[in-house]
């Protein structure tokens, strides 16, 4: 459980691992939390924002977007909590998405490639727990999954 925190909550490393994050740059740090500057897409898309990101060691990292230039809202909220009683290194991610972006063409994109970018971004975080601390104590699984 600590580990996924340390990988999720490391939002000034997301350009070395997270797919299509080109820049981030944490700035404005403060008791529980900090803001982020992201430059996000794939070429020729580039756009950039910032996120209020709020911290509660090792249960929560919580992102939030209202700046009102690429999205109207965005939010990330990532949860932990302990995996099974027998791997102690085991934990479960409940990790929810909202968004809606004011532009169009960008609401388009999104929903075109909406579960493959899912993917490659729950893959980006595994492996890169998988590179700082070894492999896996289990394989992880997909207890559920909606899209609204």
């Amino acid at each position: 459980m600590h580990e996924m925190y340390a990988v999720v909550s490391d939002v000034s490393n997301y350009y070395k691992f997270v797919p299509y994050v080109k820049k981030s740059l944490v700035h404005s740090q403060r008791n529980g939390g900090f803001k982020a500057d992201l430059i996000v897409g794939f070429p020729p898309l580039s756009e950039r924002y910032t996120s209020n990101v709020s911290l509660s060691a090792p249960n929560l990292v919580k992102s939030v977007c209202n700046d009102g230039r690429l999205f109207n809202f965005l939010l990330n909220d990532w949860r932990f909590s302990p995996g099974l009683k027998d791997i102690p290194q085991s934990c479960v991610v409940d990790f929810k998405v909202a968004f809606e972006f004011k532009s169009r063409i960008h609401s388009n994109i999104a929903n075109i490639f909406f579960d493959l970018i899912c993917d490659q971004m729950e893959h980006a975080f595994v492996a890169e727990a998988k590179r700082r601390y070894g492999p896996p104590s289990i394989k992880s699984h997909i207890l559920s999954w909606r899209r609204s």
